[in-house]
C-alpha cells in the first residue's frame, strides 16, 4: 500500500509543479518587469560564473527578487478581481507587494556589488 501511496503523492506533486510552471510562465508572458529582472539575474549568475565570484549569495538573490515578484503579480491579480474601481485599499495593497520587490532588488543589488565588485575591479585593474 505504501508504494501505492508514493505514487500518488508523485503525482500530485507533478501537478502542483506544472501549476507553478503555469504561473511563472504568466509572469513572464505578462509582466515587463520580471523579464527584466530574469535577464538581471541571468547577468548577474553569468558574471559570477565567469568572475568565479560566490554563486550562492546571487542564486539567493535572484530567488528572492523573482519570488517576491510573482507574489506580486499574484496579489495584483487578486486585488484586481476583488476590487475593479479605484479604491485607497487596493492601492495600499498594491504599493506595499511593489515595495518589496523594490526593497529586494536593492538588496540584490548591493549583493551584486558586494559579490562582484571586488573582482570585476581587479579584473579591470
Amino acid at each position: 500500500m505504501r508504494s501505492n501511496s508514493s505514487a500518488l503523492s508523485l503525482r500530485r506533486w507533478w501537478r502542483s509543479a506544472r501549476f507553478a510552471w503555469s504561473g511563472i510562465a504568466h509572469a513572464y508572458r505578462t509582466q515587463a518587469n520580471f523579464r527584466i529582472e530574469v535577464g538581471a539575474g541571468v547577468l548577474a549568475v553569468t558574471l559570477a560564473l565567469l568572475l568565479h565570484a560566490p554563486l550562492a549569495p546571487i542564486l539567493l538573490a535572484c530567488a528572492l527578487v523573482l519570488s517576491l515578484e510573482l507574489v506580486n503579480t499574484a496579489l495584483e491579480a487578486v486585488v484586481d478581481l476583488a476590487s475593479p474601481d479605484l479604491h485607497p485599499l487596493a492601492k495600499a495593497a498594491k504599493d506595499g507587494a511593489a515595495g518589496a520587490v523594490l526593497v529586494a532588488s536593492l538588496g540584490a543589488l548591493l549583493v551584486g556589488l558586494v559579490v562582484l565588485g571586488p573582482p570585476l575591479l581587479h579584473l579591470l585593474s
